[in-house]
C-alpha cells in the first residue's frame, strides 16, 4: 500500500471535506487528530477486560484520527495559516499517536507483544528517514511502502475485520474470530498488520536512508 501516491487524485476531496474547518485554527485540528489516537488506544487497551466489539470505535477512531491529521495542513495552506511550529507540532503529535495506538492495540490481548514491539520501532524509524532527509537538506520524503496514511488504514481495517467474527457477516468464518496458523505459531488479523508493518516499514527506512545518502555530495 502506498496511499502518497494518491495525493493529487484526492486533493479536491480532501479540499472539499476541508471546508467546514477553515475557522478552526490548524493547530486545534492537530489536536483533534491526537485526541481521536489517544481515545483509540483506551479503548483498544479496554478489550482486554471486556470484549473484542469495542475493536469496531477503535477503528472509527483511527480512521477519524487519521482523517484530521490530514485536514490540518489543508487547512494551514486554505488559509495562509502554515508554519514551521504548526509543522513541528504536527509532526511530533503524530509520533506520539502512532506510539498510543499501537501501545493501545498492544494491550488488547489480540497483538503478540513481541511484533507489537518491532512494529511500532519500524514505525518510527520510518517516519525518522524521512525527517532526516529534509534535515540534511534532501526535502521530505514519502517514498517507499509505509507512509503514515498506510499504517492508519491499515490499523483501521485490522480492527475492524478483528472486532467480532461471531457476528453474523456473510464473510464470517465458523470460528469465533480469525486466526491464522503458520509453522505451529498462531496470528490474528492484527498480528498480521503488525507483521506487514516490520517488514514494510524496514523496507521503507533503509530505502529512504539509502535515498538521501546516494543523493548527498560524496566527502571531500
Amino acid at each position: 500500500m502506498v496511499l502518497e501516491g494518491y495525493r493529487a487524485r484526492v486533493a479536491p476531496y480532501v479540499a472539499r471535506l476541508a471546508r467546514p474547518f477553515l475557522h478552526w485554527h490548524p493547530d486545534r485540528l492537530s489536536w483533534t487528530a491526537f485526541g481521536l489516537a489517544a481515545a483509540a488506544a483506551v479503548v483498544a487497551a479496554l478489550v482486554r477486560a471486556t470484549t473484542p466489539l469495542l475493536f469496531l470505535p477503535v477503528a472509527v477512531l483511527i480512521f477519524g484520527a487519521g482523517l484530521f491529521d490530514v485536514l490540518d495542513g489543508e487547512v494551514a495552506r486554505a488559509t495562509n495559516r502554515t508554519s514551521a511550529r504548526g509543522d513541528l507540532l504536527d509532526h511530533v503529535l503524530d509520533r506520539y499517536a502512532d506510539l498510543v495506538i499501537v501501545l493501545g492495540i498492544a494491550l488488547s490481548g489480540f497483538a503478540n507483544p513481541i511484533l507489537a514491539l518491532l512494529a511500532l520501532a519500524s514505525l518510527l524509524l520510518t517516519s525518522y528517514m524521512g525527517t532526516q532527509a529534509q534535515a540534511v537538506g534532501q526535502g521530505r520524503l514519502y517514498a517507499g511502502l509505509l507512509s503514515r496514511a498506510d499504517r492508519l488504514v491499515v490499523l483501521a481495517l485490522a480492527t475492524f475485520l478483528e472486532f467480532d467474527w461471531s457476528l453474523p457477516w456473510p464473510w464470517a468464518p465458523s470460528e469465533p474470530w480469525m486466526r491464522f496458523h503458520l509453522y505451529g505459531i498462531e496470528f490474528t488479523v492484527i498480528d498480521v498488520a503488525f507483521l506487514y508493518f516490520v517488514i514494510a516499514g524496514q523496507w521503507t527506512a533503509v530505502s529512504r536512508a539509502l535515498r538521501a545518502y546516494r543523493a548527498l555530495p560524496p566527502p571531500a
